[in-house]
């Protein structure tokens, strides 16, 4: 069975601490990054089964790394869910900007959520993401 690896990209230490315990306490394997540059690098590094993704980030923010991956043909797969303290029309807003004039505009996100997250909502939303996948991809 595949081991399923979440990376957390938030440049927040505390949110960080919360959302990897909060899935170690639920059996997933956390690989915690603090910035869009170590987010990618730790996404092509160990392929992760879904991604956690802060927008307001320095250096490389959410907002560039989540165009990074969904242009990489080896990382535009993995699930997304945005978690951050932008509104959701701010950031769909930002989306549509980025994808303007391009051949193939932005996806959404697989979930956008606000912070602070309620935290069974967002176990339940990463375990939905989580079993979807599996389902998808049955294992020989």
């Amino acid at each position: 069975m595949k081991e399923e690896k979440i990376l957390i990209v938030d440049d927040d230490l505390h949110m960080r601490i919360f959302m990897s315990t909060l899935f170690k306490t639920s059996g997933l394997n956390v690989i915690a990054s603090k910035d869009g540059n170590e987010g990618i690098a730790e996404a092509k590094k160990n392929a992760p089964s879904l991604i956690v993704l802060d927008l307001m980030m320095p250096r490389k923010g959410g907002i560039k790394m989540y165009q990074q991956l969904k242009t990489d043909e080896n990382l535009k797969n993995i699930p997304v869910v945005i978690l951050s303290g932008v509104n959701t029309k701010t950031f769909f807003h930002s989306l549509n900007l980025l994808g303007a004039g391009t051949k193939e505009p932005l996806p959404e996100p697989d979930a956008y959520m606000e912070k602070p997250p309620n935290p069974e909502e967002l176990l339940g939303t990463v375990q939905a993401f989580l079993k979807k996948r599996k389902t998808a991809d049955p294992e020989p």
